[in-house]
C-alpha cells in the first residue's frame, strides 16, 4: 500500500492540475479541486507515515485550500451559473432583447458561415455604454500555441446557445485585423 500511495498522489495531483488549468468551466474546475483533495490527502498520509512534517503540514494547508476550491467552483459558482442560465432562458419569452451571460464570451466556440472557426477569448466593451465593441477570436494552434488572434466587430455577431456566430467564412476571418495578445486596439 505504501508503494502505491505516492503514485496515486502523483497521478491525482497532475490530473487535477490539468483539469483546473484547462479552464473548461466551473464544473470541471470544481471536480479538479475534488481530485486535488484526493491527491493532497494521499500526500498528507505519506508525510504522516514517513515522518516528514513539512510534507504533512503543506498538505494539511493544501487540503483546506482544495476544500475552499470545491466550495468556490461546485457550490458558489455553480449557483451563479444556474442563475445566469435561468435569466437567459426566461429572457427568451420576454418581449425585450434576449440576454446571455457575458462570461460565456471567454469560453464560447465561434462558428462562421462554413463551420467552426475557433474560440472567443475576450471582448472589449464601452465603459459608459456597456456595449460590446469587438471580440477577440483565437483561431488555429493548440492550447494557445500557434494561434492567431483576430478582432471582429460586434455588429454581425450573435450569441446562440453558447456559441458565438459570426457571418464570416474562414477565408474572411483570415483577412480580418490580426491582434497581438498584449496589444489589443483601443477602437
Amino acid at each position: 500500500m505504501t508503494d502505491i500511495l505516492p503514485w496515486v498522489a502523483t497521478v491525482a495531483t497532475v490530473t487535477a492540475a490539468f483539469m483546473t488549468a484547462s479552464n473548461l468551466g466551473s464544473r470541471i474546475t470544481g471536480y479538479g479541486f475534488v481530485v486535488f483533495t484526493l491527491g493532497s490527502l494521499c500526500w498528507l498520509a505519506i508525510g504522516l507515515t514517513t515522518q516528514q512534517p513539512a510534507l504533512l503540514w503543506t498538505n494539511v494547508i493544501l487540503t483546506v485550500l482544495n476544500l475552499f476550491g470545491i466550495w468556490r467552483w461546485l457550490g458558489r459558482q455553480a449557483r451563479v451559473d444556474k442563475g445566469t442560465e435561468a435569466a437567459a432562458e426566461a429572457s427568451e419569452a420576454s418581449p425585450e432583447e434576449t440576454l446571455f451571460p457575458i462570461s460565456l464570451l471567454t469560453k464560447a466556440p465561434v462558428e462562421g458561415k462554413d463551420g467552426p472557426l475557433g474560440a472567443c477569448v475576450d471582448a472589449m466593451a464601452g465603459r459608459g455604454s456597456g456595449r460590446i465593441v469587438y471580440v477577440g477570436i483565437s483561431s488555429g494552434g493548440v492550447a494557445g500555441v500557434g494561434e492567431t488572434l483576430y478582432r471582429v466587430p460586434w455588429h454581425g455577431v450573435r450569441m446562440d446557445d453558447g456559441t458565438l456566430r459570426i457571418g464570416l467564412s474562414r477565408e474572411q476571418l483570415e483577412r480580418a485585423e490580426q491582434i497581438e495578445r498584449d496589444e489589443w486596439p483601443a477602437r
